[in-house]
């Protein structure tokens, strides 16, 4: 029970951050009070989350290639969950790095096209 309530807020956690950028992108050059509309993160943010974005997304290939991925907590640090004997928590931190890297995605694309909107 306790990781199908994990799953679902991730997912409704998810949701709310794409509704938010589709909110961000929907609105003008500037907004109601005349100030201009930003994104997510401001220029070193933005550097900060695409080069993290990229690392995060090389660990979840490599944990996908190999059937092996570290333990994203402080609890278990330096433990390695594999595929055959630890399915399920290696799959809750599979799902849990593509959620990063999907969201950290998504919040690049949408400062860099409100960036260069034409």
């Amino acid at each position: 029970m306790h990781n199908a309530i994990y799953y679902v807020l991730m997912l409704l956690l998810g949701f709310a951050w794409y509704k938010f950028g589709q909110n961000l992108l929907r609105k003008g050059y500037r907004d109601e009070n005349g100030k201009r509309t930003e994104g997510f993160v401001g220029p070193v943010g933005f550097l900060m989350s695409a080069v993290l974005a990229c690392g995060l997304l090389f660990a979840l290939l490599r944990a996908l290639v190999r059937g092996e991925v570290s333990c994203l907590g402080k609890g278990c640090k330096g433990q390695i969950y594999t595929l055959a004997a630890h399915a399920g928590e290696y799959w809750a931190n599979v799902f849990f790095l593509t959620w990063t890297v999907l969201a950290l995605g998504y919040a690049v694309y949408v400062t860099f096209k409100i960036w260069f909107r034409a």
